[in-house]
C-alpha cells in the first residue's frame, strides 16, 4: 500500500492556497471548486503552477479538516479573492508514497503513522499529502500516487 518511509529535509517552496475548514464527507463537494479556483488565480499572475496539488492539514484531521489547499508557484503571488500566498516549510519529515485510489488513504496514513511510532521518532501536529498523480492520469486508480509527508519533532 505504501511504499518503504524514510526522512528527508523537505524543501521550502512559495505556493497559493486556499485555506479550508470542512466537514471530512464535504471533501468531494470542495476540492474541484477550489483547486479551479487556485490554477486561474495562478494562471492569471502568470505564476505557474510548477508542481503538483498538495493539502497541508494545520493539525490531525478528524472529523473536520482544517488545511490549506495549494499549489507551489514560480514567484510569489497577490490575493485574489480566497487565494493568498503561502509557502510549504523547509522541516524534517517522514516521507512515503501510497499508491492507489484516494478511498484507501486513510488506511494508508494509518500505516504510514505505524511506522513512524514503530521507528521511534515523535511526529508534529501537522501533515502533507502531495499530489502527484490522480484520476488526470488516467482511470486506473492503482496507478496514482500521493506522497504523504509528516514532519517530526526532535533529531534535527
Amino acid at each position: 500500500m505504501i511504499d518503504t518511509p524514510h526522512i528527508v529535509r523537505s524543501d521550502a517552496q512559495q505556493t497559493a492556497v486556499i485555506h479550508l475548514t470542512i466537514a471530512r464527507e464535504d471533501m468531494p463537494a470542495f476540492i474541484g471548486a477550489a483547486a479551479n479556483e487556485l490554477i486561474g488565480a495562478i494562471a492569471a499572475q502568470g505564476a505557474g503552477p510548477t508542481g503538483p496539488m498538495y493539502s497541508y492539514h494545520l493539525r490531525n484531521p478528524g472529523d473536520t479538516f482544517d488545511f490549506e489547499l495549494g499549489f507551489p508557484v514560480s514567484k510569489p503571488i497577490a490575493p485574489a479573492g480566497r487565494v493568498k500566498p503561502g509557502q510549504l516549510p523547509s522541516l524534517r519529515v517522514a516521507r512515503t508514497v501510497y499508491r492507489g485510489g484516494y478511498e484507501g488513504l486513510g488506511a494508508g496514513w494509518g500505516e504510514f503513522m505505524d511506522w513512524i511510532e514503530a521507528n521511534g521518532h515523535r511526529r508534529a501536529e501537522t501533515l502533507w499529502e502531495r499530489y502527484v498523480s490522480g484520476p488526470e492520469s488516467g482511470n486506473d486508480a492503482a496507478q496514482w500516487q500521493t506522497e504523504l509527508n509528516r514532519p517530526l519533532l526532535g533529531g534535527e
